[in-house]
């Protein structure tokens, strides 16, 4: 009786899972509006200051989440080259802040909406989140001492290898089988298909002592590969979770190429590196916020400084939002268009900021 609770439980999350995702940002936009230290700022005008953020946000979110990459990956260049035209310059660690701090919602959303379409595997993401946490928290604590050359200099080698390998990966790889009769239009499967009561519609998902995994989306569609090339996933997502730390991306670009190369079907990839994205997201930014503050209380010297205060809340207000709706979007979008397209655009987008990077990096300027 328990199991059939606790079924009917995540079935209902699911389904619902609209009303979750957006009473998250709503949540989190009161309590900043009320309760945020904002350094003696405050009123109307200081709130409504960074309105303009949303749209460049929330099409910056529905693009990174349709490819499966951290949401930093557009939010930090876009901080850096677009933001100061139209309002001012950010020092580099309180970008890296506002992009994380983002993208951590962003992903959390699109996350639960690729859970719903069966898409993510959360044997994999467990392992991998569990290998990259000491990554991850290493490449945040580095960037309170890194100087801003260097890290202009790290953030264009990191874009211009995600735009590699995001050139390079076969996007097409593993797609679903092809088997009109494996699955009926009530929601029920054959004998030989997985067929799980708590998620939506035939969803479900099976493995062999030997890691060999058949999974089933709620669209009916069939998945099969192997749990094997852990070490190979571990050595790139160790190097990403280290970037995702410092620049506030690099585990989703790395990470992905990994998941295709060890035969992981495409949307598999995907939806997993949306649940481990989001959760190294989390902690690099937990490690920005509170991390100067901690330092600083041991008396670490040389650290920057990042109290909580000096938050710009007045732009997060936005972003949150806007990354929430973009994560919703994607997984329509990547049904609708051709993720191949967008694949290489945002390839190419990655080697035209690093190039701005290295010119920036070198006191040539931009």
């Amino acid at each position: 009786m328990s199991a059939t609770r606790s079924q009917r439980l995540q079935k209902s999350f699911l389904k619902y899972q609209h009303v979750f995702v957006f009473a998250a940002p709503a949540l989190f936009v009161a309590l900043v509006l009320l309760a945020a230290p904002t350094g003696g700022s405050g009123g109307l005008d200081y709130w409504l200051e960074y309105w303009w953020l949303f749209p460049f946000f929330l099409l910056g979110a529905t693009i990174v989440n349709t490819v499966g990459i951290s949401g930093s990956a557009l939010f930090v260049p876009f901080l850096i080259f677009i933001f100061p035209l139209l309002a001012h310059p950010l020092e580099p660690e309180t970008l890296v802040k506002v992009g994380l701090i983002s993208e951590s919602f962003g992903l959390s959303s699109s996350s639960i909406a690729f859970i719903q379409y069966g898409l993510v595997d959360r044997r994999l993401a467990l392992t991998i989140v569990a290998g990259s946490v000491p990554f991850v928290i290493a490449g945040a604590i580095l960037s309170f001492f890194i100087p801003e050359p260097l890290f202009h200099a790290a953030l264009g080698a990191a874009l211009l290898a995600a735009g590699y390998l995001m050139l390079k990966a076969d996007i097409g790889h593993g797609e679903p089988e092809e088997d009109t009769d494996a699955v009926s239009t009530d929601g029920g499967t054959s004998a030989e298909l997985p067929d799980d009561d708590g998620k939506l519609g035939p969803a479900g998902v099976d493995a062999t002592d030997d890691g060999e995994v058949t999974r089933v989306d709620r669209g009916g569609d069939t998945y099969r590969y192997s749990w094997s090339g852990y070490l190979e996933r571990f050595a790139n997502y160790s190097v990403g979770g280290t970037f995702q730390g410092l620049a506030g991306f690099g585990s989703g670009e790395l990470g992905i190429i990994s998941q295709l190369r060890t035969g992981v079907p495409t949307r598999v990839a995907i939806g997993t590196n949306h649940i481990i994205v989001a959760t190294t997201a989390i902690l690099a930014s937990l490690v920005h916020v509170f991390g100067g503050t901690i330092l600083g209380a041991f008396g670490v010297g040389g650290v920057h400084s990042l109290s909580i205060a000096s938050t710009p809340w007045n732009m997060v207000v936005f972003t949150v939002p806007a990354t929430v709706t973009g994560g919703q979007i994607a997984p329509y979008v990547s049904n609708a268009l051709d993720t191949g397209t967008i694949q290489k655009g945002v390839a190419v987008l990655f080697g035209l900021i690093s190039t701005a990077l290295f010119l920036m990096a070198s006191g040539a300027g931009i």
